[in-house]
C-alpha cells in the first residue's frame, strides 16, 4: 500500500503533476486492477491541490474515476453526489468533464435520478 502523503508531497513538490508523475500514480492505483475510494480520494485530492496538470493526469483521472463509479454497472445517489462536488470544485464544468460525465452515462446499466440531474444540469 502506497504511502499517500509522501506520494503526494512528491508530485506536488513543484506544483505540476507531469506525463512521469502520472506513469507512477498509475503503477501505484492499477497495481490490484483496482480504484477504490480512497485512491479516487487522493486523485481527487491532488487534481484540487496542483497548480497544473499534464494532459495524461486529466485522462488518468477520469479513467480511474470511472473505473470507480462503473465497477457495479450502477451510478447511485452517493456515488452522484461524489461526482458533483468532483466536478463542481472549481465552480465551472470543463469540457474534460463533459465528456466524462457522457462516457458514465453512455457506460452505465442503470442510474441515480441525482446522476441524471447533474448530468443535464453540466450539459446545460
Amino acid at each position: 500500500m502506497a504511502d499517500w502523503d509522501k506520494l503526494k508531497a512528491d508530485i506536488l513538490a513543484d506544483g505540476v503533476i507531469d506525463a512521469a508523475e502520472v506513469e507512477l500514480l498509475k503503477k501505484e492505483i492499477l497495481a490490484d486492477g483496482v480504484v477504490d475510494q480512497e485512491e479516487v480520494d487522493f486523485l481527487v485530492d491532488l487534481r484540487n491541490n496542483a497548480q497544473s496538470v499534464s494532459p495524461e493526469f486529466v485522462e488518468f483521472f477520469f479513467e480511474a474515476l470511472q473505473m470507480n463509479i462503473l465497477a457495479d454497472g450502477v451510478i447511485d445517489a452517493d456515488e452522484a453526489d461524489r461526482l458533483r462536488a468532483i466536478i463542481f470544485a472549481d465552480g465551472t464544468v470543463d469540457d474534460d468533464e463533459k465528456r466524462f460525465l457522457r462516457a458514465l452515462k453512455d457506460g452505465a446499466k442503470e442510474v441515480s435520478p441525482e446522476f441524471t440531474a447533474l448530468y443535464d444540469e453540466c450539459m446545460k
